[in-house]
């Protein structure tokens, strides 16, 4: 008898719940900050690199300085390999170029 009565009042309050949330209407300024919010929220392990991130630590600027310049020391490659394409290639700053699609001859 218990889990009928349970099953009644839980499904009668979902029930009232959802005619309720469809009466309600809400001004467009929480649509937006609602969005704002879950784009945030979607990307917060993203602003971990920046400086104000709410987990990092304050850091005294030599502490700074030495995280930029080992952040440097890890962009540059410890062994550089000449590169063994042809000496047509330039150096661009441009990583690929566009070729023209392939055509056969007739």
């Amino acid at each position: 008898m218990q889990l009928w009565l349970t099953s009644f009042v839980l499904l009668f309050g979902a029930v009232e719940f959802w005619q309720w949330v469809q009466q309600v209407s809400l001004p467009m300024p929480f649509f937006v900050l609602g969005g704002a919010l879950l784009a945030i929220a979607s990307n917060y392990d993203k602003f971990s690199k920046l400086p104000f991130h709410l987990d990092s630590q304050a850091l005294d600027p030599q502490t700074k300085q030495a995280t930029v310049t080992q952040a440097n020391q890890a962009a540059i490659p410890a062994n550089p390999q000449k590169p063994s394409v042809k000496s047509s290639v330039r150096s661009s700053p441009i990583s690929f170029e566009i070729q023209k699609p392939f055509q056969p001859k007739d």
